[in-house]
């Protein structure tokens, strides 16, 4: 549905994008991370046709951006990450006039700006000027006009900024909902949002992609050098030889010390490590207030690589 291939954006000797390659199949969810100013939103712009590349190509459907531009843009819905909103109309209106502006046919606008509007849940509101909604109903207009359309693809761009926890979990349902029906791409800083609802996850950091595959490979494919899970221990009182005793258990390869009486254990992700730290905690007569185990998540995976292409590129530097 989505073909990117050796995609580049320069800005003078400053590559925001470099090369990269990574198609989509249809109907899938991927989450595309990376750290403020990696080229997330640069390479959504030119996949949108908001601007153009250097160098390298990108399709949608079939259609390439930039040869067949007004066929790429009835097939993407998009929301930016600050949605382009007219203050002086109302949402209903708004959303009939994007309709019209994405070539949609008349017979269907009314039964697909319906469907938007319930979609995101902004009936309550329909009638009012956009410029007098809330900075959380705004964002949901944004995202509603860019489901006005119907559109295959969906280039989401964070969009639950400006939401309250009730509403972020409404879009991940709605996203959720989504799934199958449209092709989604979604940038967001929020991981546990990408990890609730994504499929496979692309990284990139300062213009290139690190990593693409789904949450469990990357886990795997990092866990070989990290922790593959991590056991939170918080006693009742502090222990010079807790932590020491603590490093010597079998399967255990890191232990730090976060407060006076909390101890974040990174293990080999066996189950016998969590008996045997409450074993060593009991033993030593500190007090066992809690102890739970969690496995490798998605921020570990992408504090990992990030962190890890940041080190390589300063040792480049320094060699």
């Amino acid at each position: 549905m989505i073909e990117v291939r050796g995609l580049t954006k320069s800005y003078g000797p400053h590559k925001a994008v470099d090369h990269i390659s990574f198609s989509v199949r249809k109907g899938e969810v991927v989450g595309f991370l990376g750290p403020n100013g990696a080229g997330k939103t640069t390479t959504m712009r030119i996949i949108t046709g908001f601007m153009p590349p250097t160098s390298g190509t990108a399709s949608v459907a079939g259609f390439d951006v930039f040869e067949n531009p007004l066929e790429v843009k009835r097939r993407i819905g998009y929301l930016p990450e600050t949605p382009p909103l007219y203050g002086e109309m109302t949402v209903e209106d708004y959303l009939r006039f994007v309709a019209r502006l994405k070539k949609v046919e008349r017979s269907r606008i009314a039964s697909l700006v319906e469907r938007a509007i319930e979609k995101t849940q902004l009936g309550e509101v329909r009638k009012r000027l956009i410029q007098n909604l809330s900075k959380g109903y705004r964002q949901r207009v944004g995202i509603s006009q860019a489901l006005v359309s119907d559109p295959e693809v969906l280039i989401l761009d964070e969009p639950t900024v400006g939401l309250d926890p009730r509403q972020v979990a409404e879009v991940r349902t709605l996203i959720a909902e989504l799934k199958g029906h449209h092709t989604i791409i979604l940038s967001t800083h929020i991981l546990p949002e990408v990890q609730a609802t994504c499929e496979r996850i692309i990284i990139i950091n300062r213009g290139k992609i690190v990593a693409e595959d789904s949450l469990e490979s990357l886990g795997r494919r990092v866990s070989q050098s990290q922790a593959a899970s991590r056991v939170f221990v918080r006693v009742g009182r502090a222990s010079d030889d807790l932590k020491a005793q603590l490093q010597k258990i079998g399967g255990v390869r890191a232990v730090q010390l976060k407060d006076a009486d909390r101890y974040e254990i990174d293990t080999d992700g066996s189950k016998e490590v969590a008996q045997a730290v409450a074993g060593v905690v009991v033993t030593s007569g500190v007090g066992l207030l809690e102890l739970r185990e969690e496995a490798f998540n998605l921020e570990d995976v992408f504090l990992k690589l990030t962190t890890s292409e940041e080190s390589q590129l300063k040792e480049g530097a320094l060699t």
